[in-house]
């Protein structure tokens, strides 16, 4: 037996070249390429949704830094969220630019103060950071005088963060919130009480907040001159994305690290602002070649990521913008093969929108998309419970964007130390993805049993997740390049973890995303549905002055873009059934307010299913009422009509999914839901014509089961009709 090296394995693996100036220019764009080596000085990138700005703004800093042009310590790269931070370090480090410091503003501000406090503060340490202002918040109001119940003092915090994030202070609360147009929670004259009043109960308390981080590193670098002399020693260098995002005590921080140089390099999209009401400000981007004379501005205008017909949706509804940021907006090309015209659809009312969507979200799972490709999108988070009911109702697992950060859910702490604990009792030989589930299941998960409801099925996904990186992970060898061993995999696993967790990079969680158009800003999906646009949510009521309805034209722009693939935009004509009627939104194309009301495809009436009316209502076959919910619908009665259930064939329908599902290795409600198994059960269809018209299956469904379904309607035994699959 040879002992010689595999012919088809080298004897040691291949590295990866080491990265070049060259290599980092290859594969961009024109534009993308006058960005990446402009001159240095300021910098303005103009850059449309799906352009590739973060690619464009990473190749920039490792191109400069790969010529010597820059030393990597030396450049501070600036963004908004934690995740956002930690895919640019990722891809600076794949680019060979390891060393460049990318933050979020308060993270940054953080580092700075926390070096700096034992020099400013006379020895003492940064005081704690508030995570929450609540208790504070509760006890300003009492002081005040002023009662509030648990919204209105999120409101107060909110009304505070505003002021402070725009270097309001307390007295000048009213004339400033006069010139903002803002809708005060309290009187302006309370609310400057409030102010005062948690500034003085934060001060007793020793402790400061998020806003005064920054605050108080303004103070340090404009006020010490031997703290500016050293911050503007170690970052000559600076990088800001999402510049239209900025607000006046962020804007005045950048100008202190800065200090009169103009290195500067800004990225943003003036069609993109939705967060004016926190105090962002697009005027920094549209001033730059104003406040820098001379300033290089580039134009990213080609979309790699929406097919052309989303992209041609988006310029339509943004280019009716007006104001200052419409003399920005970029008409977008679309760079990717064609794909399906949007849809836009109007529905009786929100239960049924709700259904429809949720129906179609099943279909599509069921025809191969993956759940987490798919988000539900919309103006409230109120408008979140119809949907989280419906998919529920459905079988379509989903998740809610905004909740707890995916390393800081309760369940995935509780994994973590039940990993670490299985590297001291795993197996030898034990395979990693096997170990992960083992350790799992000491915490009450089982791999194939994913519980009912919204809240415990996010739960299982959670976790379900970290078995799916278990399976993409690969262990780094042991000594002497020797295969690790199994605890050493998971030690390994867990190590990877923890370095996730600190730069909050989470693993996709399988199920259909539900988000507010806020919260989605900055991701995308294969498919979008845009759902509740109606006058009074999108605009939403309070809107009443130009610029507040062009934020709300520019949140509907932002929706519209996260779509690569299929766009769905919906709304209900009533909130209810026979409820007020409903206007469409005056974002949407002008065809929108005549559109069809529709529930699906119309099709012909038959007397033993549902009868329908011009192809839009669903009536009970029974008694002939109005169908709103999902499973009434399908089923073609009211939930408390009788049924004519045959019971016998609806356990052989149900033993032949489950066996077909486990050949296929798929979740059993893919098949079919059981709501579809008790409208076949029911219905008891006997050609593929009339099993075409229960919803839920349609014409592949109709192609993989149909002939297997007929057959146990006809009377075949379950394992009969397996094989017909």
């Amino acid at each position: 037996m040879s002992h010689g090296v595999h012919p088809d394995r080298p004897a040691t693996a291949p590295r990866d070249p080491a990265p070049t100036a060259a290599g980092v220019l290859a594969g961009l764009d024109d534009d993308q390429r006058a960005a990446v080596v402009a001159p240095a000085g300021p910098l303005c990138i103009l850059a449309g949704a799906g352009t590739g700005k973060t690619r464009a703004i990473t190749h920039r800093i490792a191109h400069r830094v790969l010529t010597g042009e820059v030393r990597p310590q030396h450049v501070l790269a600036v963004t908004f969220t934690a995740r956002a931070a930690g895919e640019m370090r990722d891809r600076l480090r794949g680019l060979g630019a390891g060393g460049v410091q990318a933050r979020t503003f308060h993270a940054a501000a953080m580092r700075q103060l926390r070096f700096f406090a034992p020099r400013l503060l006379g020895g003492r340490e940064l005081p704690e950071v508030l995570t929450s202002k609540a208790r504070l918040i509760n006890q300003a109001a009492a002081a005040a005088r002023v009662r509030a119940e648990s919204t209105l003092r999120r409101d107060l915090a909110t009304e505070i963060e505003w002021a402070k994030a725009s270097l309001v202070e307390p007295d000048e609360y009213p004339a400033a919130a006069a010139r903002a147009g803002r809708d005060t929670p309290v009187a302006p004259e309370s609310m400057v009480r409030v102010y005062q009043a948690y500034e003085q109960v934060k001060q007793a308390a020793g402790v400061i907040d998020f806003e005064d981080l920054l605050r108080f590193t303004v103070w340090a670098v404009e006020e010490h001159p031997d703290v500016a002399d050293q911050v503007r020693a170690q970052y000559r260098h600076f990088v800001v994305d999402e510049y239209q995002d900025v607000n006046p005590v962020q804007q005045r921080l950048l100008a202190a690290w800065l200090g009169g140089r103009d290195d500067l390099t800004v990225v943003g999209d003036a069609s993109q602002t939705i967060y004016s009401f926190t105090g962002a400000s697009a005027d920094h981007l549209i001033g730059f070649p104003r406040r820098y004379p001379g300033a290089t501005v580039v134009r990213l205008t080609r979309d790699y990521r929406s097919t052309p017909q989303v992209v041609a949706l988006a310029n339509q509804v943004i280019g009716q913008a007006r104001g200052a940021q419409a003399r920005l907006r970029l008409e977008l090309t679309g760079q990717r093969a064609p794909g399906p015209a949007p849809t836009i659809r109007s529905f009786p009312d929100e239960a049924a929108e709700a259904a429809a969507v949720a129906a179609r979200c099943a279909e599509l799972v069921a025809a191969g998309t993956p759940s987490s490709e798919i988000a539900v999108l919309f103006r409230t988070n109120a408008q979140s419970a119809a949907y989280e009911e419906a998919l529920t109702d459905a079988r379509v697992p989903y998740q809610v964007q905004g909740s707890a950060r995916f390393f800081d859910r309760p369940e995935v702490r509780q994994a973590m130390v039940a990993l670490r604990a299985a590297t001291r009792a795993v197996e030898p030989g034990t395979p990693l993805r096997v170990a992960v589930t083992d350790a799992l299941a000491a915490t009450g998960w089982a791999a194939d049993s994913p519980p009912p409801g919204g809240a415990g099925r996010e739960r299982w996904e959670a976790l379900a997740a970290l078995v799916r990186l278990a399976a993409d992970f690969r262990p780094a060898p042991g000594e002497d390049g020797a295969e690790p061993t199994a605890a050493d995999a998971l030690a390994g696993f867990h190590a990877e973890l923890t370095r996730r967790a600190a730069a909050q990079h989470a693993p996709a969680v399988a199920g259909v995303t539900l988000a507010s158009l806020h919260s989605a800003k900055g991701l995308e999906w294969d498919v979008v549905f845009l759902v509740g646009l109606v006058e009074g949510t999108l605009p939403v009521g309070f809107a009443r002055t130009d610029e507040q309805i062009e934020e709300e034209r520019r949140l509907l722009y932002v929706g519209i873009t996260r779509a690569r693939e299929q766009l769905w935009l919906s709304w209900p004509q009533a909130r209810s059934d026979g409820g007020r009627p409903r206007r469409p939104s005056r974002f949407l194309p002008a065809s929108a307010a005549t559109a069809t009301p529709a529930t699906g495809p119309a099709r012909a009436e038959r007397s033993s299913g549902p009868r329908r009316r011009r192809g839009t209502l669903v009536l009970c076959r029974i008694c002939g009422a109005t169908l709103s919910e999902a499973t009434d619908r399908k089923l073609g009665r009211c939930g408390d009509c009788p049924s004519d259930l045959d019971e016998e064939l609806y356990e052989r329908l149900v033993s032949w999914r489950a066996e077909v599902a486990s050949q296929q290795r798929i979740p059993a409600y893919v098949v079919f839901t059981d709501a579809t198994l008790a409208a076949l059960a029911e219905l008891r269809p006997d050609a593929a014509e009339t099993l075409v018209q229960i919803p839920g299956i349609g014409a592949r469904k109709l192609g993989l089961y149909g002939k297997a379904v007929l057959a146990l309607i006809d009377g075949a035994e379950a394992d009969q009709a397996v094989s017909m699959v």
